[in-house]
């Protein structure tokens, strides 16, 4: 099993999700041509992440890319920044703006 992470992504949780649960469950091969065309911004960086573990699978535990599908993916919600704008009468408008963290898991099928 390989596990990696990508943490303090600039991107609501909430966003990320929605692309994960897209691919969750997926052979590697479809999953990284549906991110590779999915318009959304989070994609992007999903997509950088699944090619560092497939590299970290092929170069490190000698395992063929056709043989690895997505086990588990978790997006969890990191640190949030707090940011300030000036508003009508005096009024401070709070801005949040949140982080992700992101553990991605890929495991052998069962037939290989």
């Amino acid at each position: 099993m390989i596990k990696v992470h990508l943490r303090y992504l600039n991107i609501s949780p909430r966003k990320v999700r929605m692309v994960v649960n897209m691919i969750k469950g997926m052979d590697v091969i479809i999953a990284e041509k549906q991110l590779l065309f999915s318009p959304k911004r989070s994609a992007k960086n999903l997509l950088k992440l699944l090619k560092h573990a497939i590299d970290v699978a092929e170069k490190q535990k000698k395992i063929k890319k056709e043989d690895l599908f997505i086990k588990n993916i978790i997006v969890n919600e990191g640190p949030k920044q707090k940011r300030f704008r000036a508003m009508s009468r005096g009024h401070v408008g709070r801005i949040i703006k949140r982080t992700s963290h992101i553990t991605l898991e890929l495991d052998k099928k069962n037939g290989s």
